[in-house]
């Protein structure tokens, strides 16, 4: 079983919070706490704050141990940019982009999932629509259509191949026929 917890708009760049949570992945959940807590990095405080929230969620939603708990899953993604102006010399404005996160943190404890199966979904399996006659016809004819297109395209090939070889054979005549005469000649 697993239970996560997100935080969104955390006004930390993308980029410096998956440094963060690639030290978390994949560790037992306490031991997790503990690197974050004694990061030097300034997103390791909101990404702790998601574990705690995860290993919270974990025990009191799904009763869950939490020594057990590992981190499974941990991402972060980009969430939107506030874009603001810095005047420059010149006249000139540069852009400032502040960027924010959307933190998740999955936490597990290896035993897998029972989906559960709806009864009803079981004993009535659901029956397929009879097909129209006018959906039938082209069905049919589109493989008709494709048999006649290699058959004729066979056909022109066995008469390209057997014309081939009528020449090939009337030249092997002509040699055979001229050799005799050659010999003929030399005899003579």
């Amino acid at each position: 079983m697993e239970a996560r917890a997100q935080a969104r708009y955390v006004r930390v760049t993308p980029m410096k919070a998956r440094r963060v949570i690639d030290l978390i992945r994949g560790m037992n959940a306490a031991d997790a706490q503990a690197v974050l807590k004694f990061a030097p990095q300034a997103a390791s405080e909101p990404i702790g704050k998601v574990l705690d929230s995860a290993i919270a969620n974990a025990a009191n939603n799904h009763a869950m141990d939490v020594r057990a708990l590992v981190v499974s899953a941990a991402f972060v993604d980009e969430g939107p940019t506030m874009k603001r102006i810095r005047p420059r010399a010149q006249g000139r404005a540069y852009r400032i982009r502040k960027r924010s996160s959307h933190i998740t943190v999955i936490v597990s404890d290896g035993v897998p999932e029972v989906p559960v199966v709806k009864a009803a979904a079981k004993a009535a399996p659901k029956a397929a629509a009879p097909k129209k006659p006018a959906e039938t016809a082209p069905a049919e004819a589109a493989p008709a259509k494709k048999a006649a297109a290699k058959k004729a395209s066979t056909t022109a090939a066995s008469k390209a191949t057997t014309t081939a070889a009528k020449k090939a054979t009337t030249a092997s005549k002509a040699t055979t026929a001229t050799a005799p005469a050659d010999d003929a000649e030399s005899k003579g």
